[in-house]
């Protein structure tokens, strides 16, 4: 894929959050730690609703954080340990909860904690909201994404086309080619 050069030897971190795109996730963790990059992976409970952490600590050969409550391998809090590491975090899917949680600095999942502890500035946060193509049009989701790019973040667009939901409609998770360079063309 373009911009593999770029993500070698670097340290990702993908999180997920409650829809049904979580299974598409797979294939881009898959292909950032074929290409030597290093993947930590963050989940919500909604996110391991839809797919189990398990499979990510397969493809990744690390621990899923996936409870804010546990400790990392050292005193720091592993929050901070994780976002201190990172080169760069993408959330995919990003739901319109946790678009909304982000927007008002809500932290009381592992994801958003983990954002919460990013210096943005120093550290792309890249965003890709996925959900139905009514709650995508939302004005309160349209607020949110203005409000997070003002923030710093970037805001990675949805994709039109079939959902989960038997309709069709902007807000497909984009597919895992466009992740990919999204995070490559952070460091290009």
């Amino acid at each position: 894929m373009q911009g593999e050069d770029h993500l070698v030897g670097r340290h990702i971190l993908i999180a997920l959050t409650g829809g049904i795109a979580c299974y598409k996730v797979g294939y881009l963790v898959s292909a950032l730690v074929q290409i030597g990059a290093t993947v930590d992976v963050v989940m919500t409970d909604a996110a391991k609703r839809f797919i189990a952490p398990l499979t990510f600590e397969s493809l990744t050969g690390r621990r899923v954080y996936d409870c804010q409550w546990k400790q990392g391998e050292s005193c720091t809090p592993h929050h901070i340990q994780l976002a201190t590491n990172a080169d760069a975090m993408l959330v995919a899917p990003c739901t319109m909860d946790m678009l909304a949680k982000l927007a008002h600095g809500m932290t009381d999942d592992p994801v958003s904690l983990v954002i919460s502890a990013i210096d943005r500035s120093k550290t792309p946060v890249l965003l890709s909201p996925a959900m139905n193509a009514t709650m995508y049009a939302q004005p309160a989701t349209t607020r949110n994404i203005e409000m997070l790019k003002h923030d710093g973040f970037t805001i990675l667009d949805p994709d039109n086309g079939w959902q989960a939901c038997n309709t069709t409609g902007k807000g497909r998770l984009p597919e895992m080619k466009t992740l990919f360079e999204a995070l490559a063309d952070c460091f290009g």
